[in-house]
């Protein structure tokens, strides 16, 4: 397999405690927050339609309530461990919140295992399992390798027959969604993964669920004051 241009960053350090209200709302520019923490409003994109495609392109799969008052945006790699860590308090959060759109953003960048990942992923997203199997693969542990990456979508009851076919046909429907996904990081300025719009904020860490919650509980505040 040809190197992957998406391949060329690191993972972010796990936040160790929840961010604080005060730090949240304490106004423009950036926060950084016990030294691998970084919370700030986002960015705006570069244009218009720059900014449409990262909330609103057809191609990303959606999570959550599709019609719900508050995005997050999640940008996240598939070999990531820190990714992994923040994924079952995303998901119980976003279940039990009720009103939250997740917007999944695959971004492939540690590994070329991370690209087959994601490309198995998205082709899953083509029979309508994709968050099966983002949840089975963000269930690996250690460093997957691609037959690791494959083993964890074939368990994720799935048609694995017409998996392998949408992987060879729409590869390049995929792939460039997988390239969207990396303009949009850059236009956002981002350094690894994980990374989550949630509302008017930028979060570039991973979060427990306690930390979650107040991150949407602050973005809520910003947004209706």
């Amino acid at each position: 397999m040809p190197s992957s241009p998406f391949i060329r960053r690191t993972a972010t350090s796990p936040a160790q405690s929840v961010i604080s209200r005060r730090a949240l709302l304490s106004g423009l520019g950036t926060l950084a927050l016990l030294g691998a923490m970084v919370v700030r409003p986002h960015p705006v994109m570069a244009s218009d339609s720059a900014t449409e495609l990262l909330f609103n392109d057809p191609e990303t799969p959606i999570g959550g309530n599709p019609d719900g008052g508050l995005t997050i945006v999640s940008f996240f790699d598939y070999n990531c461990p820190f990714c992994r860590q923040s994924t079952v308090p995303l998901a119980k959060v976003v279940r039990e919140d009720g009103d939250i759109r997740l917007i999944y953003k695959d971004w492939p960048i540690l590994s070329e295992a991370s690209v087959t990942g994601a490309l198995l992923a998205l082709a899953a997203h083509r029979q309508g399992r994709y968050e099966p199997a983002h949840h089975a693969l963000m269930s690996l542990e250690g460093r997957a390798d691609d037959a690791a990456m494959h083993d964890a979508v074939a368990s994720a009851e799935l048609d694995v027959r017409r998996l392998e076919q949408d992987m060879d046909n729409a590869r390049a429907d995929i792939s460039a969604l997988l390239r969207r996904n990396s303009d949009q990081a850059d236009g956002l300025g981002l350094r690894g993964t994980p990374a989550y719009i949630v509302g008017p904020f930028l979060v570039t860490a991973a979060l427990n669920e306690e930390g979650f919650r107040q991150v949407v509980a602050d973005a809520r505040e910003r947004m209706n004051g």
